[in-house]
């Protein structure tokens, strides 16, 4: 049952977007002034109707295998959740199909079925309870390939967080496939930050942090990256980013790291949540 519910929630990820990002895309649409821009969003929301009408996914490039697992202390079927995952991935690259995106980076020979050295790429937490939560991400090549990592002196503070995300925006332009979510994360260490990053571009659009100095610093970041005009697939227009989201982590006194991650228009995304029994239930999409 671990296996399935995991295949499932891949199944869906790769067909149909979460609502509130398909509900985005259809407000940036109805504000839109471009005939371009415009152009573009249609066919956009032409794609991702077609897409679950036939039941095939919405982009040909499926994404890295993503997993964020929240693993209950008591849950009895710990020792199974690993070769679930690596199960329903190989399931889920044949009968989807996605496309296989696992690379030796050495020799250039494709692993054929998305699992290898490292893939999937699985985050462990270890949580109170007796459940478990899988979430999913479907990591596209051309948003990965523009995430930016600053190593900001502290002196440089919410100013200088702030020149580098929008330089980040300015440096990805048109190849993260925008519309774009904009992951921020500060703090913690090199690695962290990015890791947090790309974690925030999972949280659903719209919500904003609970810290009212960060929830403020999202909504202007949101309004200046979308000012500078770029618009859908950085052909002009009022909508580049969908939202922008920014987590932060504790930091070494010497050190201010700013990693930005951004998930393209097809942000496929999934949440499944299992019972102590195994027996589960797809919360999104």
């Amino acid at each position: 049952m671990v296996e399935e519910g995991i295949y499932r929630a891949i199944r869906r990820a790769a067909i149909r977007l979460p609502f509130d990002v398909q509900k985005a895309l259809e407000d940036a649409l109805e504000r839109e002034t471009s005939p371009m821009a415009r152009s573009t969003l249609e066919a956009i929301l032409r794609n991702l109707r077609a897409a679950e009408e036939r039941g095939l996914p919405v982009c040909q490039d499926t994404g890295t295998p993503t997993f964020y697992v929240e693993l209950g202390e008591g849950f009895s079927l710990k020792a199974v959740v690993r070769e679930a995952i690596l199960s329903a991935v190989k399931r889920a690259t044949e009968e989807v199909p996605l496309r296989p995106n696992a690379v030796n980076p050495w020799t250039n020979e494709n692993s054929g079925d998305n699992t290898g050295r490292g893939v999937p790429i699985i985050h462990w937490d270890v949580v109170e309870g007796d459940g478990l939560r899988v979430r999913y991400l479907a990591k596209g090549g051309g948003s990965e390939n523009v995430s930016a990592l600053y190593m900001l002196s502290p002196s440089r503070g919410i100013a200088g967080i702030e020149r580098a995300v929008i330089d980040a925006a300015l440096r990805a332009g048109p190849k993260p496939c925008p519309p774009v979510i904009v992951g921020v994360g500060v703090g913690g260490g090199a690695d962290a930050a990015l890791k947090a990053a790309k974690r925030a571009t999972m949280r659903p659009l719209g919500t904003r942090n609970p810290d009212p100095v960060v929830a403020e610093l999202e909504e202007r970041l949101l309004e200046e990256i979308n000012s500078l005009g770029m618009g859908p697939m950085g052909l002009g227009g009022r909508t580049y980013a969908l939202d922008v989201h920014v987590e932060w982590l504790h930091r070494h006194p010497a050190s201010l790291p700013v990693g930005v991650s951004m998930t393209c228009w097809a942000a496929r995304r999934a949440l499944v949540e299992f019972r102590p029994d195994g027996s589960y239930e797809i919360l999104e999409p």
